[in-house]
């Protein structure tokens, strides 16, 4: 077994980087609703193809960083992601077996408990008002998912991670 190189753990951190950019960037008003959850697609992706490279620690990790970022409590959003991560990462050999489109929705469903507890986080801490455009990127999640699955992939094969 090849040790995981340098390479292929800059690769794994640049693209989380990339989507935690992602993730903050501001987005006009009408469109904001709309936005993918980047960090858990690219999570999800690392955690059913490398497994033993990234996961619940990178997840942990990466939501911290989230929470500085957005300035919410400090481990809401690393649970948040922590327990959806733990589901795919267990399950990475059946959703393997999943075509593309499959996937997209057990990632809609690890959308959905990652949007729930974020929620149920927020209204631990403060009181929150649920408003239905709260759920509108689970859709979009979904729908990013093939051409993201496709495009880490085509990074993972580039760099011969494994």
């Amino acid at each position: 077994m090849r040790s995981f190189s340098l390479k292929g753990r800059l690769v794994i951190a640049a693209s989380v980087l990339l989507t935690l950019i992602l993730s903050i960037l501001p987005l006009p008003d009408m469109i904001a609703p709309f936005r993918p959850d980047w960090l858990l697609m690219t999570l999800i992706y690392w955690s059913i193809a490398l497994p033993h490279r990234a996961n619940v620690g990178t997840a942990f990790f990466a939501g911290l960083v989230l929470d500085i970022l957005l300035g919410s409590v400090l481990g809401m959003h690393a649970l948040a992601l922590v327990i959806p991560i733990y589901i795919a990462a267990s399950q990475f050999q059946r959703m393997r077996n999943y075509s593309v489109w499959q996937q997209a929705f057990v990632v809609g469903a690890l959308t959905i408990l990652n949007k729930l507890l974020i929620l149920w986080a927020a209204y631990m801490n403060r009181d929150v008002q649920l408003d239905y455009q709260y759920f509108w990127s689970i859709v979009s999640t979904m729908v990013f998912w093939p051409w993201i699955f496709l495009l880490l992939r085509k990074c993972r094969r580039q760099f011969a991670l494994s």
